[in-house]
């Protein structure tokens, strides 16, 4: 069996996806701020420390008070991650979880709830407890691949956060750009951005746009909620969620995949729509704009070769940047890489290793998928925890 019908039949067994150029091509559509008055508009989170030290790339087990060596659950980044495990909890697939605060917005005067992931202002990701990604910015240089979400300095008790978009939406994107409203009378509630816009219009509101991008994922919206997976054996399964969003309890627990070198994340939502369900994932048809806007990164993942966690079966796939440096993003330009016949597979670690193998003609690139190839598509995949991806 040639290499291509040995993927393709993999790729089948999968569900990755099934799509081919053409349908996957018609699929395609796509907050810096320095003011301190935002804190009194956002839901309350553990703020870090002004002289909290950087976190440590390579963190280490510390004994306990016993002495003994405690299992390692290396650095959070989100100040939102309520518990988290790096390894399986008693099931068959090779993942983690991790479970994030939940936050409550409202679009179109129906509840949406998010979690909350990076920003690209540095201050405001230290104050929320977010990870810092400076490259979301320019989303705002290109003008596109972004929503709008309103946060209200002096609203009515109970206002909630305003997102112009959510998954239901042909132009849904996480990266929301935000803007503080104050009303310069007396205040009412507004639950859309059409209320919001109309407002401004009449005089009743201000509007102060930021620089700010952050990435708020949407995890249940009007009409949908991401599926959660019961089986627990494969990396996609049935969702990318462990249990329904939890409403009540203000909770939503994910898979935690591994990549190398220290990325543990999870994935929430995929450019190419026909894509989202295959993967069970929403569609954010809008996140397709930032890899034209320089706002993304990239993530190598392996269609043959040596069978292990990856998304497709084979081994884990690998970041070209990690957490913390000034080209990284949470949101991953997907390539798949697949081993030319005659090669001998080997585990590979880093970007330079992928490199090296491809210059050398042992590994073909495709972008997105060979089924979607040439046509690029883009995952957001936040990095709540990082720790050594071992073999």
């Amino acid at each position: 069996m040639s290499r291509d019908e040995l993927l393709r039949r993999r790729l089948g067994r999968r569900h990755f996806l099934g799509l081919t150029a053409g349908g996957a091509a018609s699929a395609l559509v796509a907050c810096g701020n320095d003011d301190d008055d935002d804190e009194a508009a956002l839901p309350p989170t553990p703020t870090p420390e002004p002289d909290e030290p950087e976190p440590d790339p390579t963190p280490t087990p510390e004994p306990d008070d016993d002495g003994d060596e405690v299992v390692d659950q290396g650095q959070v980044l989100i100040g939102d991650v309520v518990d988290h495990a790096l390894e399986p909890q008693g099931w068959a697939g090779d993942y983690g979880f991790v479970t994030f605060r939940l936050h409550t917005g409202v679009v179109d005067g129906e509840p949406a709830y998010f979690i909350r992931c990076d920003a690209s202002d540095e201050a405001f990701a230290q104050q929320e407890g977010l990870v810092h990604v400076p490259l979301m910015e320019n989303a705002l240089d290109a003008g596109a691949g972004y929503a709008d979400l309103y946060l209200f300095e002096n609203g009515v008790p109970g206002q909630l956060p305003v997102l112009s978009t959510a998954p239901h939406m042909d132009d849904f994107t996480p990266a929301y750009r935000i803007s503080i409203v104050r009303f310069n009378g007396d205040p009412v509630e507004l639950d859309s951005a059409s209320a919001v816009a109309e407002a401004a219009s009449d005089g009743d509101i201000s509007i102060e746009a930021t620089n700010n991008i952050v990435n708020y994922p949407v995890v249940k919206w009007p009409g949908g909620e991401m599926p959660h997976d019961e089986v627990r054996t494969d990396y996609l399964g049935d969702g990318q969620l462990l249990e329904p969003v939890d409403v009540d309890g203000g909770t939503v627990t994910f898979k935690l995949h591994k990549c190398f070198p220290l990325s543990r994340y999870i994935v929430t939502d995929v450019s190419m729509a026909p894509m989202a369900p295959m993967m069970n994932v929403a569609p954010s048809p809008g996140t397709h704009a930032l890899t034209d806007a320089g706002a993304t990164a990239k993530i190598l993942v392996f269609g043959n070769g040596i069978e292990g966690a990856g998304p497709m079966g084979f081994q884990k796939s690998v970041t070209d940047t990690n957490p913390g440096d000034a080209e990284w993003s949470s949101f991953w330009d997907h390539f798949t890489f697949v081993w030319e016949d005659g090669t001998e597979p080997e585990v590979l670690r880093n970007y330079g290793e992928v490199q090296a193998r491809e210059d050398a003609g042992d590994l073909q690139r495709f972008n997105g998928t060979p089924d979607s190839h040439p046509e690029l598509f883009v995952v957001n995949c936040p990095v709540p925890v990082i720790a050594p991806v071992e073999e």
